[in-house]
């Protein structure tokens, strides 16, 4: 029988090309486990409810705190268009209200309300003797409500005070004060007209028709009950 063992060195030779396959094959499989992103070139896919920021490496947004923008300033108020509100300091007091002539005292008044008029009138007023020209002041706080030129009351106006419960009218001036206006408001002492004879006054003694009247609750300027004024002029004369 004929001998047929393969010579030694061919298994030799068969087992080294075989470890050599393995220890190959080992790197090649370790070298693709190993590789990165970077170097493959692919991006990663996020995970679900993750952002991109967070998927490389950054915070997720919801970690950033926000930029606050700073509140836009509203735009500046414009001038006001309506009269300014005036506080109620106006009452009926004895001696609340101020001598409406410039430079007139207090026991140079005289009370004239019951006074008779024309036509079986009676006064309902207060004059106030006093050289044409003289300034007329504001008896108080208040607004203009009227100015009026009457047959009687000649340049007359129309003041109410802060409350609209009472009215103040000065009449027979010479002219208003430069600027007035109806719905101005008017501050205590403020030069509103100069002393005349307008209307009925005797043109020889300029004088100023000044009168108080409660208003009712519509507050209209031609209506009213007359109060007396000297006592509001005139202290302890209440």
């Amino acid at each position: 029988m004929r001998d047929v063992r393969r010579p030694r060195g061919g298994v030799l030779r068969g087992a080294l090309l075989f470890v050599l396959g393995v220890l190959v094959g080992a790197n090649v499989v370790y070298f693709v486990l190993t590789r990165t992103p970077a170097a493959t070139g692919i991006a990663p896919t996020p995970t679900p409810g993750t952002d991109a920021a967070a998927a490389d490496g950054a915070a997720p947004a919801s970690a950033v705190a926000p930029i606050e923008t700073p509140p836009v300033p509203p735009s500046p108020a414009s001038p006001a268009e309506s009269p300014a509100v005036l506080p109620a300091t106006t009452t009926d007091a004895t001696g609340s209200l101020l001598i409406p002539v410039q430079g007139i005292a207090a026991a140079a008044l005289h009370d004239t309300f019951n006074d008779a008029r024309s036509e079986g009138r009676r006064h309902d007023a207060i004059d106030i003797m006093a050289p044409a020209g003289t300034p007329v002041l504001a008896v108080a706080d208040g607004r203009i409500e009227k100015l009026f030129l009457s047959d009687r009351g000649g340049i007359t106006l129309y003041q109410f005070n802060p409350a609209r419960t009472r009215a103040y009218y000065y009449a027979h001036l010479q002219r208003y004060a430069d600027g007035i206006a109806e719905g101005q408001a008017l501050r205590r002492g403020q030069v509103l007209g100069y002393v005349g004879a307008t209307g009925n006054a005797d043109p020889s003694a300029p004088h100023l028709h000044f009168a108080v009247f409660a208003l009712g609750p519509e507050a209209r300027w031609w209506e009213g009950a007359a109060l007396n004024p000297y006592p509001m002029l005139v202290p302890g004369r209440g």
